[in-house]
């Protein structure tokens, strides 16, 4: 049995808590200005200079706003909604907070980005041993001493936490124990399984495939052979999930694995010419930032990313040299001559960063990164 790889007995033991802060920036945004309470807003970039939506309120969300979207199209559903620019340093300060409060309850925890995060708490004492106390009194924390709600899902697996979590938002609790998976898992729709987005959803309506009680019953009468030919490597991870199945750990992370920066335009960059000569900035800002990353890990490959006018996008990554500490500026320069290839028309964001390497644990194989011919 792998390290990964965890018994029946110890899945259904485990009590793991996924807690996701409710429209982490906008809400604290809303704490910091009163004003901005009750109203629609977002937090992103402004709709005449090409802005993208990080995120929004719950009364924007009622007019058809969401994340990811451009601003424009966000202000034509929403004509009185506001918009602010996103403040990281503040984002990022109550992000620490919060990773203080849980450590409170475990050391076990693996962070998903600022606002969300799992919790593993088998095992703990505290609060009777009970996840639910614990993700209860979590809540309670983050507001008294952030100001802003979290939702909590607990379940003995990392999948159906992170779908519990969202299941009574805002500052929800939500829990499926381990006699109520089969039936909560039947039920549910495969739009809301990770991993399915609307392509793949579209491929298994075709399928007459809707629910996870549908990919059970496709398996049966055809086989996950035939699931795995219209899916790829995907079809055998979609049939465990449908039965409720995910042996992965909660893995805590010591240090961050990447660093970067992107920038979206106002207007298109149209030729590589013009793409190239935004890289110089990137790259100072991108130092900028390295110099005061607290990171003691060496710097294993740089990346560059390239989203075009039509939001497709494109990413590659290149090993650095032996000896090389950092990323120069010709190393972003060839990567950003190969992304652009890819699509070969206009840009309307790019980003450059770094990869950090991760630490070897004792009793584990050295992995090895060739540059590129």
């Amino acid at each position: 049995m792998s390290a990964y790889t965890l018994s029946p007995s110890e899945q259904i033991s485990r009590k793991i808590i996924h807690v996701d802060c409710d429209c982490f920036y906008a809400s604290l945004e809303m704490l910091d200005n009163p004003y901005l309470r009750n109203k629609p807003i977002a937090v992103g970039g402004e709709s005449d200079r090409r802005g993208v939506i990080a995120t929004c309120n719950y009364e924007a969300r009622e007019f058809g706003v969401h994340s990811a979207m451009a601003s424009s199209t966000a202000k034509r559903l929403c004509p009185h909604l506001t918009i602010v620019p996103p403040r990281m340093s503040r984002y990022r300060e109550a992000s620490k907070q919060i990773q203080q409060i849980f450590k409170r309850f475990t050391q076990t925890i693996e962070p998903l980005s600022l606002d969300e995060a799992y919790l593993d708490v088998s095992g703990q004492q505290g609060y009777k041993g009970s996840a639910t106390f614990m993700a209860q009194a979590i809540q309670s924390q983050v507001l008294k001493e952030v100001g802003i709600t979290v939702s909590a899902g607990i379940a003995p697996n990392k999948f159906l936490a992170k779908i519990a979590s969202d299941w009574n938002k805002p500052n929800g609790l939500f829990i499926i124990t381990p006699t109520e998976i089969d039936a909560f898992v039947q039920a549910l729709p495969v739009s809301k399984l990770s991993g399915v987005g609307k392509a793949t959803q579209k491929k298994l309506a075709g399928m007459g495939i809707f629910t996870c009680n549908d990919v059970r019953n496709y398996a049966q009468d055809h086989s996950i052979f035939e699931l795995s030919k219209h899916l790829g490597v995907f079809g055998e991870r979609l049939h465990q999930l449908a039965y409720g199945m995910d042996n992965r750990p909660v893995q805590a992370r010591g240090f961050r694995k990447s660093l970067s920066v992107e920038h979206t335009y106002s207007k298109d960059l149209r030729a590589l010419s013009e793409c190239i000569g935004k890289l110089p900035e990137l790259q100072r800002e991108m130092k900028s930032r390295l110099t005061k990353q607290s990171s003691q890990h060496p710097i294993k490959k740089a990346f560059i990313k390239i989203k075009f006018h039509d939001f497709t996008q494109t990413t590659i990554e290149r090993c650095l040299e032996p000896r090389v500490k950092e990323p120069q500026l010709n190393t972003y320069q060839a990567l950003c001559e190969e992304a652009f290839s890819r699509g070969n028309k206009p840009v309307r964001l790019l980003g450059l960063g770094v990869r950090f390497e991760e630490p070897i644990k004792v009793g584990s194989q050295l992995s090895f990164c060739f540059p590129a011919a």
